[in-house]
Order: C-alpha cells, then structure tokens, then sequence
C-alpha cells in the first residue's frame, strides 16, 4: 500500500513536471494555430442506411432509428409485422412496419443496456461525483500482475496505432461465398494470431503451473474468444474496418468474403459494442486473461486451482477500472458480460468453421483445426481416422485430449522436466508436430 503510495506521487510529481516543461516551452516559441480536425464522416445507418449522425446504443445509426429504437426499449413495446417477419427496411420503407425495424435494431447490434444506462444517467446529476471506497487502492502484488498480464498483451499483439495499415481491392465491393485469396491471407494470418495467444498464455502468471491437460484445455477453450476479441478491439469505425497485426485492413463485405461469412455482422456489432467502453490494453489483456483462465470449462483436472488464479484477474480488473474511470462504476459489469457474449459468438465461429470446411478446396490449415472443437469433422475423407496418440471427445462442451495419455506422458518424464514438458506438449498440439516426433519424446 505505501510503495503504491509512494508511486502514485512519484507519477503525479513527474507529471507535473513535464507539464511544466510542456508549459515553459509554449510560452517561449510561439506556435502557429492549427487548423481546426475535419468533421467525423460516419459509415450510413447500419439500420436504414440514411445518414449517421454518430454511434448510438453501439452501432453508427441516424438520429431516427437512435429515437426510435430508444422509445421502443424505454416503453417496452411490442410490434406486429403484417406481412411475412421479412420486411425490407430502408430510409423509405423504415415507417412501414415497427416490428421489422426493431429486429433489424437488433440484428445489427444496437443494445437494450445501453439504452437503459442512458436513461439512468440523465436521471442524476451530471455533477455528481462518486466517492470511491478506500480499498480500491492496487495492493503490490495486484500491481505486479496487472504489469505482467498487460506487458504480456502488448509484446503478443501490438495496438492498431503501432500498425502500418494496407488495403486490398479484392472483391471489396460485392459479397461473394469465399475469396479464396482473402481466405488463404485471412488464415495466414489467424494461424500467427494462435501462436501468440498461446505465447500470451504462457506468460501469464500461474499458467504454466497448471497441469499439462488443464493449460491445453483452457487454450482450446478460449482461443476463438481472445482471437474474436482482439480483432474487434481493431475495428475502425469511420470505415467500418478491421485490421489484422500485419496491418492488413479489410472493410466489412471483405471480411465476409475471407470467410467469417455469415458471422459477420455479428462481429462487427460486437467491435461496435466495444466502442463506449473505451478500453485501454491492460484491461483488454486482463479480459483476455480472464476469458482464458476460467474454472467453468468442461474436463479440467483441477478446475478450482483455475478459479483461484482467476480469482486475483478478476479484483485486479475491477479496481483498474474503477480507479481509471473513478465516475463510471458499471464499467467492470458492462465489461464482464462481454466475456459471455465472446462464448457466443464463439460457439457460432466454429459452427461456421465446419460449413467453411465444404468452400474451402484443401484441408483446414492444421493450427485452426486444432484450435476447434472435435477436429476429426474437418478431416478429409481420405484420413485414415486414426488418431494415434490422442482422442477427442465429441462432446462439444469437451475441448482437450484424452487425459489418460496426458498422464502417460507425465510418467514418464521427471518433475525437473516438468515445466519443459508442458512447453513440448504444447508446441505439439498447436504446431502439428508428427506424432512419429511425440513418440519419440514420451519414450525417451
């Protein structure tokens, strides 16, 4: 507490320094006046596609579709369609039927929560301050794992400003099945997305203690919610893009066509719903950590050690938050429940992953394939269905390999050599290393 203390009023006294210096400065060389910034062009109406007067309840809308979705949550309306639940809705057609318009409200991810956070905020006093409680001060130890967890985060996943941002032509205008170049580049890419996770995982404090099946499971587990996660925190609104980490940047009809297919609106209205909450990395990096250690997944060996790692994220987050955002209490709430959303999402990802085996002329590319649940479905007809040292259960909660061999293969190796094993075991299930090297490693 002292030595949080003491460093807080080093910060402050730094600050003020350079202020100062900043201050000083300016008042010795005179600086021309800048030109005032160009006015904030908005993608249209995601509902009706009029023109956007901004973001509202999470999605760029006009200021029709913002009243009238706000009025229909505020009085908690219900509509009727008169024709078949399908109407077209555009800025002609929008006042023809409600119940139509509403759904699209909600298909294209405007937010019932965001509405009611509204309505509560213009209930109190701008002015009113709220008073934290004093234990929300980061303990030593809960400092150290908030550095840890975000210097983690930042050396496996640079942000969007460190980026030298490329576009591509290919089929940007039109939405097509699958472009097969977009699709070899997109899968390229989250291959090396995978990598990194797992070098994420393993920097992590107290991951690398957890049994070797636990660490995979929570990794194949989580995988699908951190990579959604991170490309969404690199959705650029103005152009309705997103950017992967070798900047690559594709609009929303490209994303479709690399393969997200029908996932994609649902995407970009979870990175539109990420927006208001204006997250910086250490909590993107303490969410991703709490999406992946998590005790409630399916087949861990010891899911209450799990919980108790979690245990310290979970504190560290909410009092980064509250401390970062002193007049905004229901931030940490607002950004746990996007881990739930994450899982739905994700369930839908690998759904969409064994249609987009059928488009896809060649296999999976292996690292994806082992990432997703069950990864005998992508296998081609013409694999012989061995699966040699490893077994998977088709339960789609059960995502790790067959225990038994997990603790056949702990036999045989020493303790000294345990934390070495749990980076072999690792590097074979997410590099496909020929089962023929495996063996050789367990018998050695």
């Amino acid at each position: 507490s002292c030595f949080i203390s003491d460093l807080l009023f080093c910060s402050v006294n730094i600050i003020q320094s350079v202020e100062t210096q900043s201050t000083s400065s300016e008042e010795m060389v005179p600086s021309s006046p800048s030109p005032p910034p160009p006015p904030r062009v908005y993608k249209p109406c995601f509902v009706c596609q009029d023109k956007s007067s901004g973001y509202h309840y999470g999605v760029s809308s006009c200021e029709g579709c913002k009243g009238f979705f706000r009025r229909s949550i505020q009085k908690n309306m219900v509509y009727t369609c008169h024709r078949d639940k399908n109407c077209q809705i555009n800025k002609v057609t929008r006042n023809r039927c409600q119940y139509c318009r509403l759904q699209k409200c909600f298909e294209v991810g405007m937010s019932k929560e965001a509405v009611r956070n509204d309505r509560n905020k213009k209930k109190k006093d701008v002015k009113e301050e709220v008073v934290l409680p004093e234990n929300y001060e980061l303990s030593g130890e809960l400092e150290e794992l908030v550095n840890k967890v975000s210097k983690a985060h930042q050396e496996t996943f640079p942000s969007l400003c460190q980026l030298g941002k490329y576009t591509t032509n290919s089929s940007a205008d039109h939405r097509v099945q699958l472009d097969l170049g977009l699709w070899d580049k997109f899968s390229e890419l989250s291959t090396k997305c995978i990598i990194k996770i797992v070098e994420f995982a393993k920097r992590l404090p107290g991951f690398t203690t957890l049994t070797i099946a636990d660490q995979i499971t929570l990794l194949k587990s989580a995988c699908l919610d951190i990579l959604m996660l991170r490309i969404c925190t690199r959705y650029t609104p103005e152009q309705d893009t997103m950017t992967f980490s070798d900047g690559l940047t594709l609009n929303r009809t490209q994303m479709h066509n690399a393969g997200f297919g029908p996932l994609t609106d649902l995407v970009f209205a979870f990175a539109g719903q990420l927006l208001p909450l204006e997250m910086d990395d250490t909590e993107t990096g303490l969410l991703s950590a709490i999406c992946l250690i998590c005790g409630d997944r399916m087949d861990l060996e010891e899911p209450e050690k799990v919980d108790k790692l979690q245990e310290p994220l979970l504190e560290a987050l909410k009092i980064y938050t509250r401390r970062r955002r002193p007049n905004k209490p229901h931030m940490f709430p607002r950004m746990l429940m996007k881990v739930t959303d994450l899982r739905g999402i994700s369930t839908k990802g690998a759904e969409r992953a064994i249609t987009l085996k059928t488009e896809i002329p060649g296999p999976m590319p292996p690292l994806i394939r082992e990432m997703l649940e069950n990864p005998d479905s992508f296998e081609d007809s013409s694999d012989s269905g061995d699966s040699g040292d490893f077994s998977f259960n088709s339960n789609p909660g059960a995502c790790g390999p067959n225990n038994k061999n997990v603790r056949e293969m702990r036999e045989n190796i020493s303790p000294v050599d345990q934390g070495h094993a749990s980076a072999v075991f690792t590097v074979f299930l997410f590099f496909s290393i020929r089962r023929s090297s495996f063996t050789q490693v367990r018998n050695h």
